[in-house]
């Protein structure tokens, strides 16, 4: 049964007004287990606004989740540390905390292919989410896509400020395609507005050394990489792709 259909008819309206939801799912059950435990008005009461209060917190979540980009639910609880012991645990639980968000530091995760840097990458985010900031999970190539469409559709600026705005912005796999123009022009623009003012995380398959070879304009690309790099947490990983190692492991089973 709807539950909001237990709720008597003369508190919908008003439940509704002040959009109160989450007290008129668990006013049914909360009531029973009022009368059950003979709590005082007040007790009753206080549980009714923590119900309305996790419900907003989960929609809140929700929404966050849906508007990050995630690819599936890659979580640092789901991420196998076993298969590479060199990966810096310490490091990687500090950047869970998400104190580097309120130090409005960059995070940079570098590594072969394989070796786990977006699983961790949205990991981090999913943490990020969970204590209440906005996170955006994308790439290079996607965020020129947008603002190349938003320039031909007249809101370029919306998805601009969309980019500069989110609390923690995640740019995947940066130098796996040699940035062309005008793409190096809008990174190094939303690079500039976010820096010393947000977070931004990005992974990439490149050494810092090489970060350079994937600016076309390379004034530009000295000054991008330049803020991306003062006060970053680096996050360096080393050792064999987890992919290979699975299917290595896989076949070693079908064979015994």
């Amino acid at each position: 049964m709807n539950t909001m259909q237990q709720v008597p008819a003369e508190l919908l309206p008003l439940m509704k007004q002040l959009r109160l939801s989450g007290i008129g799912q668990a006013l049914a059950q909360r009531n029973r287990e009022a009368i059950e435990a003979k709590l005082s008005y007040t007790e009753f009461f206080g549980l009714l606004l923590q119900d309305e209060i996790l419900r907003r917190e989960q929609t809140q979540f929700d929404k966050r989740i849906r508007q990050s980009g995630f690819k599936g639910e890659k979580t640092l609880e789901a991420f196998d540390f076993t298969f590479n012991p060199k990966i810096n645990q310490q490091l990687v639980k500090d950047l869970a905390t998400c104190r580097f968000i309120a130090e409005k530091a960059p995070v940079l995760i570098v590594g072969p292919c394989g070796t786990g840097k977006s699983h961790l990458a949205q990991g981090i985010g999913h943490c990020a989410i969970r204590n209440g900031y906005s996170v955006i999970f994308t790439t290079q190539s996607n965020i020129a896509q947008e603002l190349m469409a938003g320039s031909a559709t007249g809101t370029y600026n919306k998805v601009f400020k969309k980019f500069i705005q989110a609390h923690l912005l995640i740019v995947d796999d940066f130098g796996l395609k040699p940035l062309k123009s005008p793409q190096d022009e809008y990174l190094h623009d939303i690079i500039g507005q976010r820096y010393e003012d947000r977070s931004t995380l990005v992974t990439s398959n490149l050494d810092f050394n090489e970060w350079q070879d994937a600016f076309p304009n390379k004034l530009l690309g000295a000054a991008t990489i330049d803020r991306l790099q003062h006060n970053a947490y680096q996050l360096i990983l080393e050792g064999r792709s987890y992919r290979s190692i699975k299917q290595t492991r896989q076949h070693t089973k079908s064979t015994t």
